[in-house]
């Protein structure tokens, strides 16, 4: 088995195979398996897409609906200097007469000199109208545009912090960061690419068009024929650009994904020396994006070629046909000046919408992407939304029945056969082999994930019946790898309890063992900690946890190595306020030192997913069974911790998920 890393221009080869191989079968999938990202759709129409953009537009619709009558009037005054020119040409400076009803009627002057002067008045003064009114549209769209992204943000935000745990981890913070910036970004930016503009460049279609008939008809249906082309192109060739951009923004995802992952683990980067081949790695990824780009560069070049030539072309053949008109006296030369100005204003949009087509289809892309994640279930979907049967931090009795669970698409039980009776206020400690399942089974506690088979019950409530966040209110988690937020110090003790004061921050800190130190920090409690609490040693950070989970007066603990980073007078100290915090309240502890467990109320052993013993630490020290064996092998003096502390075998990082 080789595991050295593809090339980016293997890797482009074989994206190049799999893009074929899609449009060959006449798929509409994107070909980013390279990416490893996951969507349960393929390529969405452009009606559905349609659709759930002017869903996005709730509340915004007036507004809109304002902007693009405005955009309506600014580029139907937009159409007058044109027609103003070629009246100057026929009846100021030509031979052409004004007829003299249309001169009583309007009380326009003789003297074409003042007709002239009038005449550029009106067309500033339109001008300025149409300045002003446009301006004000496009604020209206641009305002509405910056809406519209932070309520889309504020959904994908708020549905992916719901989705299941083993999603969220696939998806990675940096990922997931791509999402809401770039793609959730996107869609707001689709009221200009799929409402404003192409609303402007109809109703200029329109107004040219009608013109253009009033001018020559013959003229207007060679303009015409230039439509078909148009349509033609957007079917056969811009549709294909909208795959290579989803494909671009998910290799850009699992760019950022692995980004976040290289500089969050840096420590073990530098541990072994993987600076250059991390980099590396991220180059490979960089140049596989590039080459993507590329692609799509040249798809989108084509198109504006195509463009390139085809209007050029079409201006000169319609002024060869025009002039010939002019020296036959069928139309004079104002008309035909006249005819050219409206030529390109017919035209100027349609040029508009095809060059603008790559961004089009880039934000569609960012849409389809963000509705595949809106589409995928959240956590628990479909489950019960009881309210817990108690809001206070007293214990709580917890029954575990025939309960067996396996991880989402494993095939193997990591924990079988669970039944555990735990009245209100016990403290019961999970010990066991590396890989048992103690941290998997308060996992389930938690409710972090359902059991594949058997129930557990919160104060014989089926837990699957009762709302999850307002459930989780009532936990208090303390774990060996702590997760500190990049804020101060009294924030991260705050996010136990929402509203907490100063003086019940500084309380838990004091309960905790953290004052002393967070006293001697420059700052105090406004010390900003950095990210994952970069700043404070491993002690401090579990303290600070342990303070925050103090603060949050739950009615379930769950302690997984709680005390593990903690020198032993700071242990000692410690395990006197996790007494007191426990005390009343039914508690779950994870711990390898004896000290830590042997005054459970119930130790449960577990081996290879299942119970093997469980009683109080007398009890089972008076048997032969496994946990008295575990203990007479940790009193080895080889079996002592740094500090001299007595431990029981570790369960290995990765059973943590």
């Amino acid at each position: 088995m080789s595991f050295r890393p593809r090339t980016s221009r293997q890797r482009y080869r074989q994206y190049r195979i799999d893009l074929k191989a899609h449009e060959t079968e006449g798929s509409m999938r994107t070909a980013a398996a390279h990416v490893k990202t996951k969507g349960p759709h393929g390529q969405r129409s452009f009606l559905q897409l349609f659709a759930a953009f002017y869903g996005f537009l709730r509340g915004s619709r007036a507004i809109i609906g304002f902007s693009l009558l405005t955009v309506m009037v600014a580029t139907a005054l937009k159409l007058i200097p044109p027609a103003a020119t070629g009246f100057v040409l026929d009846y100021i400076l030509g031979s052409k007469q004004i007829p003299a009803g249309v001169v009583e009627r309007f009380g326009l002057p003789t003297e074409r000199p003042t007709l002239l002067t009038l005449t550029a008045v009106v067309l500033v003064a339109v001008a300025a109208v149409a300045i002003a009114v446009g301006m004000t549209g496009r604020y209206l769209n641009t305002l509405t545009t910056k809406r519209v992204q932070s309520r889309v943000r504020k959904r994908v935000f708020e549905h992916a912090v719901r989705l299941p745990l083993h999603r969220i981890y696939q998806l990675k913070s940096g990922g997931v960061a791509s999402i809401l910036r770039e793609d959730a970004g996107g869609v707001g930016e689709l009221l200009f690419s799929m409402l404003y503009n192409p609303w402007r460049a109809v109703i200029q279609l329109l107004g040219t068009l009608a013109i253009l008939a009033v001018i020559d008809w013959r003229l207007l249906v060679g303009s015409l024929l230039v439509i078909p082309i148009i349509y033609y192109t957007h079917r056969s060739w811009i549709g294909r650009i909208r795959p290579l951009w989803r494909d671009i923004r998910a290799s850009r995802q699992y760019m950022d994904g692995h980004a976040t992952e290289a500089f969050g683990g840096m420590r073990v980067v530098r541990s072994f020396g993987r600076q250059r081949a991390e980099t590396g790695r991220f180059i490979r990824n960089n140049h596989l994006m590039i080459r993507q780009e590329l692609l799509a560069w040249w798809a989108s070049r084509t198109i504006e070629v195509g463009w390139a030539v085809l209007i050029p072309a079409a201006s000169a053949a319609l002024l060869w046909y025009g002039g010939r008109r002019v020296l036959e006296g069928a139309i004079t030369t104002g008309d035909l000046v006249m005819f050219l100005f409206y030529l390109a204003m017919l035209l100027e949009p349609l040029a508009t919408l095809a060059s603008s087509a790559t961004s089009f289809q880039n934000s569609l892309a960012g849409l389809d992407r963000v509705l595949d994640l809106l589409d995928e279930p959240q956590e628990f979907e479909g489950t019960g939304g009881a309210d817990a049967p108690r809001s206070t931090g007293v214990g709580a009795a917890i029954a575990i029945r025939g309960l067996s669970f396996a991880y989402p698409g494993a095939d193997t039980c990591v924990l079988e056969d669970i039944d555990l009776e735990i009245p209100a206020g016990r403290m019961v400690a999970f010990v066991g082999s590396s890989g048992a399942g103690k941290t998997t089974l308060c996992n389930l506690i938690a409710r972090f994930y359902d059991p594949t088979e058997g129930v557990i019950t919160f104060d014989g409530v089926d837990l699957r019946t009762i709302d999850v966040e307002r459930y989780r209110r009532l936990l208090g988690v303390v774990e060996q790898d702590i997760f500190l937020f990049d804020g101060t110090v009294g924030e991260n003790i705050a996010y136990g309890r929402r509203g907490a004061t100063p003086e019940e921050i500084r309380g838990a800190a004091e309960q905790a063992h953290a004052a002393e130190f967070i006293d001697r920090l420059d700052r105090g409690y406004d010390t900003i900690i950095g990210e994952r609490g970069v700043r404070l040693s491993g002690g401090q950070r579990q303290r600070l946890a342990i303070a925050r989970a103090l603060l949050a007066d739950p009615c379930i603990l769950i302690l997984d190595e709680a005390t593990s980073n903690l020198d032993t007078e700071s242990e000692r100290l410690i395990q006197v306020s996790l007494e007191t915090l426990m005390r009343d309240r039914t508690s779950f502890v994870i711990a390898h030192r004896l000290s830590t467990i042997a005054h459970a109320d119930l130790i449960v052993v577990l081996e290879h997913g299942r119970i093997v013993e469980k009683g109080t630490h007398a009890q089972l020290m008076d048997r032969s069974g496994r946990y008295r064996n575990m203990v007479q092998m940790q009193l080895m003096p080889t079996s002592t911790d740094a500090n001299g502390g007595m431990l029981l075998p570790r369960e290995p990082t990765e059973s943590r998920a």
